[in-house]
């Protein structure tokens, strides 16, 4: 049986679809991945046509999740839908990527209050992504997070311009610092699956 990532956060632009794009292809060379797009933007099935992991809108979930992947990573909305508690229960993992600034942080709040309503704390995790360097900001904005009472991934994503050519490029192999920090969240995420 597939396991089930899911990235959520109400808040646009805090990188979910970059993230579950670049552990998709993590995983690709090891495992059967999928990815779906429930994100009405559908960022990813625009480039499903170039990706080598399928991309399938949510109108072929049940479908997809018949075969015999061994991950389904799912992009959810910027907003909150009426999937989402579906979603909770399918997935193993909730990862819930946050730029290391207040206002991402407090936009968390109606997500966390869903996530904590469905009872699926335990497999949800906080990812700090799209973090600046040099930065003594994020130490700050972890501990206004913890308020949550959810898990927060050691592993942290630079904002990197790997990340952001990750798509064009079919991942970050060509920068060995990109590439750690996606292994390192994996490995990460694979706590939570474990």
């Amino acid at each position: 049986m597939a396991k089930i990532i899911l990235a959520s956060h109400q808040k646009g632009g805090v990188g979910k679809s970059t993230l579950i794009y670049n552990l998709a292809y993590n995983l690709k060379d090891s495992a059967k991945v999928a990815m779906i797009d429930v994100d009405y933007q559908g960022s990813l099935v625009k480039i499903s046509s170039m990706s080598q992991v399928p991309i399938f809108t949510i109108d072929r979930l049940n479908e997809v999740l018949q075969d015999d992947y061994d991950f389904i990573l799912v992009d959810t909305p910027p907003y909150l839908s009426d999937e989402l508690p579906k979603l909770y229960e399918l997935a193993d993992a909730i990862l819930i990527p946050t730029k290391a600034g207040i206002l991402d942080i407090l936009a968390m709040e109606e997500t966390v209050d869903l996530i904590k309503k469905h009872n699926v704390e335990e497999k949800t995790v906080i990812v700090f992504n799209m973090i600046k360097p040099n930065t003594t900001l994020t130490e700050d904005i972890k501990g206004q997070a913890s308020q949550y009472g959810l898990k927060i991934a050691r592993t942290m994503i630079s904002d990197l311009v790997a990340f952001s050519r990750s798509v064009m490029e079919g991942g970050v192999t060509d920068s060995n610092n990109a590439q750690r920090q996606i292994d390192n969240l994996s490995k990460d995420m694979f706590t939570i699956l474990i």
